[in-house]
């Protein structure tokens, strides 16, 4: 579209200061007569692109030429510098890059929004380092209503009341102060206190959700990456942790098991015997049944059984031909 085409044009002038009208065609992939066309229609609308002639001459614009992202609205900003939080820049060596375009879009977005969005940006975080097993899950499904009502308690610094279904309770309603939401794994957070006492609660748990007028009570400013790599230290080392005795038939899946369990030791008296800790019975059965055949679990008796049915149940349901009338597709 043309409108998009002009502003990418202005963009690329105010990155470069000064560029042909070659140069400014390969970027924007159409013809030199094109761009003028275009700078002629900028100029008609009151941007103030000038020509320089001579060797290294081309467009410009005048200095001191402030753009705004007018067609942004609160929401399209706060998702703009979000995304931009993604650790995916600092993993490919750009983080320096990526904070200096973060504060370029921020001074670019109209007044009204500047300060806002960016205090917002800083209440979400998405896929930190840390995660609490380290194992991807499927992704959650929460209603729409109950992240509208989560996030505007979030950014608004508002208490929030919530139907929250705990592991194995019946939903209860509570009242907390949300602190920010951290998505882990495609699956949502929300750190809050509930009474003073630091609260982690699932978003796919929530039932029902509603935003209380009552401010929050919680700092003006908050680090997120490092309140939730506390909360997962926290989390992985208090619980029912399960202790695990087993044989390593495969030194090469040694980095496997040790990616997932919480500590792991080996028996100076018994080659390839090891002792690992998780965080509970589930986090066990996962991990080990992730070794397939490359381990053998020694101890405890109830983990044995569990991996035993279950190696039972998937050779019973996969020991002959499909059912009859089954999915072709």
């Amino acid at each position: 579209m043309r409108a998009d085409r002009l502003v990418s044009l202005v963009l690329l002038l105010r990155q470069h200061g000064r560029l042909s009208a070659a140069a400014l065609a390969r970027e924007l992939e159409v013809s030199t007569r094109t761009v003028l066309r275009d700078i002629e229609a900028l100029s008609a609308a009151g941007v103030p692109v000038y020509a320089e002639r001579g060797r290294h001459g081309g467009f410009a614009l005048l200095p001191g030429f402030q753009t705004e992202l007018t067609g942004l609205n609160h929401d399209e900003a706060l998702a703009l510098l979000v995304a931009g939080s993604r650790r995916g820049a600092q993993a490919f060596g750009l983080g320096s890059a990526l904070a200096s375009a973060m504060l370029k879009v921020v001074d670019a977005l109209p007044e009204s929004y500047r300060a806002t969005a960016a205090d917002a940006a800083e209440r979400l975080l998405v896929d930190p380092e840390t995660d609490f097993l380290a194992r991807r899950l499927v992704t959650d499904d929460v209603p729409d209503a109950v992240l509208t009502e989560v996030r505007g308690a979030v950014l608004a610094g508002r208490k929030l009341r919530i139907h929250y279904a705990a592991v194995d309770q019946a939903p209860q309603w509570r009242t907390v102060d949300p602190i920010g939401l951290v998505t882990v794994r495609e699956q949502g957070y929300l750190l809050a206190t509930r009474a003073g006492t630091d609260r982690t609660y699932r978003l796919s748990r929530i039932r029902a959700a509603q935003s209380l007028a009552e401010p929050a009570e919680r700092p003006d400013r908050v680090d997120l990456d490092r309140l939730w790599q506390d909360r997962s230290a926290r989390f992985r080392t208090g619980g029912e942790q399960v202790t695990v005795r087993l044989r390593l038939l495969d030194p090469g899946r040694r980095p496997d098991l040790a990616a997932t369990a919480l500590t792991l030791h080996e028996d100076p008296a018994f080659p390839r015997h090891l002792t690992a800790t998780f965080q509970d019975r589930r986090h066990a059965e996962w991990s080990l049944w992730q070794l397939s055949t490359s381990a053998e679990v020694l101890s405890p008796d109830w983990l044995r059984t569990t991996l035993h049915t279950r190696a039972t149940t998937m050779a019973d349901r996969y020991g002959g031909p499909a059912e009859a009338g089954g999915d072709a597709g």
